[in-house]
């Protein structure tokens, strides 16, 4: 990684650009072209250095809620769980941890109701009972910015 991909990954970390030519705006930033800038991004893609470039919305403001999912699962059921959670496309999230309450996932859907049966679902097609539901009361967002 040279000082240019360091530029790259300091200038997209919150500014990707919304553009019909991402990759162009985000070459004339640093000083390189278009091209340049894909292929490096591709690059660090490939690589793993950048795991995914996405937006980051407030799911509230769009009219969405939001929880916080913990549960408690067997060892011989953890892979049927997480896949089973997976399947739903709002989660966001979904952790293994040392914990009694060993998986851990985020869960964002049109409505408190909706989220509520996704979690009724999930435990009558997992047959995992405990599933905390923790809403958030007040959100935090905290901006983290790695300078590279």
């Amino acid at each position: 990684m040279d000082d240019i991909d360091r530029k790259i990954l300091n200038e997209i970390q919150s500014g990707f650009p919304i553009s019909p030519r991402p990759f162009l705006a985000l070459g004339e930033r640093i000083g390189i072209g278009e091209d340049a800038a894909m292929e490096r991004v591709q690059r660090l893609k490939e690589t793993g250095v950048i795991r995914r470039i996405g937006a980051s919305m407030d799911s509230r403001k769009l009219g969405f809620s939001s929880t916080l999912c913990a549960a408690r699962v067997p060892q011989d059921m953890i892979g049927r769980f997480i896949e089973e959670v997976n399947a739903y496309k709002g989660v966001t999230h979904n952790y293994l941890r040392n914990n009694d309450y060993n998986i851990w996932f985020t869960f964002i859907g049109p409505s408190r109701a909706h989220i509520e049966n996704a979690l009724k679902e999930i435990s009558g097609k997992t047959g995992i009972t405990e599933i905390l539901d923790m809403p958030a009361v007040r959100m935090f967002k905290i901006k983290v910015n790695f300078e590279v």
